[in-house]
């Protein structure tokens, strides 16, 4: 048994790996010097215990972390994980939260019920006057922008003017660093699923937080104590798409744009919901805050029934929740993404969003125009 635990190994000949290996392994044999109780105290040691970090996950934090423009980055087991560690980490019993009405299910269930039920005063706001609503008095202002599923937008810059004294932590999922850099216009942290676009093959659950040294030492305590670990090789695989993450943007938010504007033609199509078109109410905005316009979209027909026609003759297009990968995606959000939400009733019916992928942009075109046209 003892020779087939340690079993000897040569040493393959050549150099350093160009890729990174995956290091599947929950620990790390230690030094018999005071220099493990130095590993064992440190923020994020990337060689201790896979909970508080890993070699891998230290490469995609640092490129993450290279993205956003920020000091440091934090990742974790998912998108949620990481608003909640951005969130936990900076609230007690009495703080102040200014929130949007509309963000991801998930995150409208920790604002609105988890984290009053700590003694926290949380405030939610309609998106677009955010700013108006946020003062000195606020601790904590959080914002997603674009928001799911009708692509509103916030208003980074004048949130941060009107409320300079809060912390400003951003939700950056759908427009990405690519498109939008939230720190650069005031954010102090960010956060992001990077399940969707960052990894962009749909085969990784992750999200991370990026900001500041401080308040990401902050978040990783809180992390370390809840648990939300980001494994081995979820953080490879996101690495290895990250490699192509400029790519695969520029590929998403010019099909984006061709599909935008084919539905806005098309005569059974009432509305798109894109910030790229100059008949968004916010398109101003998102040519002053946004350098690209992204790959999702959302679209309004004439009733529910016809939404859900859509859905069920599409062929390319498939029917399924999350986005950013490199299929493209249609769902029905008021029957699907909210149903742990408790906000479907404020979703019309008749919308269905698209997650515009990297097929070739008139072959999305040519089946979501076959599916409207079908009768």
């Amino acid at each position: 048994m003892t020779r087939l635990l340690h079993p000897h190994v040569e040493q393959r000949p050549g150099g350093v790996p160009v890729t990174t290996p995956v290091y599947q392994t929950s620990t790390y044999e230690l030094p018999r010097t005071p220099e493990a109780a130095h590993i064992a105290s440190a923020v994020a040691p990337s060689g201790y215990y896979t909970r508080y970090g890993s070699p891998n996950n230290a490469e995609a934090e640092a490129m993450l972390a290279g993205l956003d423009g920020a000091e440091r980055a934090l990742l974790l087991g998912s998108g949620m994980a990481a608003v909640s560690a951005a969130l936990l980490s900076n609230v007690r019993a009495g703080a102040r939260v200014v929130a949007q009405t509309n963000h991801y299910t998930a995150a409208l269930t920790l604002l609105r019920d988890v984290l009053p039920s700590f003694g926290v005063d949380v405030a939610l706001v309609p998106q677009e006057s955010l700013q108006d609503a946020v003062d000195d008095s606020v601790d904590v202002v959080y914002a997603e922008t674009p928001v799911n599923p009708a692509m509103v937008l916030t208003d980074l810059a004048a949130v941060r003017s009107a409320a300079p004294r809060a912390l400003l932590v951003v939700d950056n999922t759908f427009a990405t660093p690519y498109n939008t850099r939230p720190l650069d216009l005031g954010a102090d942290l960010v956060v992001q699923s990077a399940t969707k676009y960052l990894n962009g093959h749909s085969d990784v659950t992750a999200g991370v937080v990026t900001g500041r040294a401080e308040l990401i030492d902050r978040a990783w305590e809180t992390a370390r104590v809840l648990g939300p670990t980001c494994h081995p090789f979820e953080a490879w695989l996101l690495a290895r798409g990250l490699r192509t993450f400029p790519l695969r943007m520029a590929r998403h938010n010019a099909s984006g744009h061709a599909v935008a504007e084919a539905l806005a033609a098309h005569p059974r199509v009432a509305a798109v919901h894109y910030p790229g078109l100059p008949t968004h109410p916010q398109h101003d905005l998102a040519r002053r805050q946004m350098s690209g316009f992204g790959g999702m979209l959302a679209f309004t027909v004439e009733s529910p029934e016809a939404a859900l026609s859509v859905l069920q003759h599409t062929t390319l297009a498939r029917n399924a929740v999350s986005l950013g990968g490199t299929e493209t995606l249609i769902t029905h959000p008021a029957s699907l993404i909210f149903a742990h939400g408790g906000t479907a009733d404020t979703v019309d019916a008749a919308l269905l969003r698209v997650s515009v992928g990297l097929e070739e942009p008139e072959d999305i075109i040519a089946d979501l125009t076959q599916a409207l046209d079908h009768r």
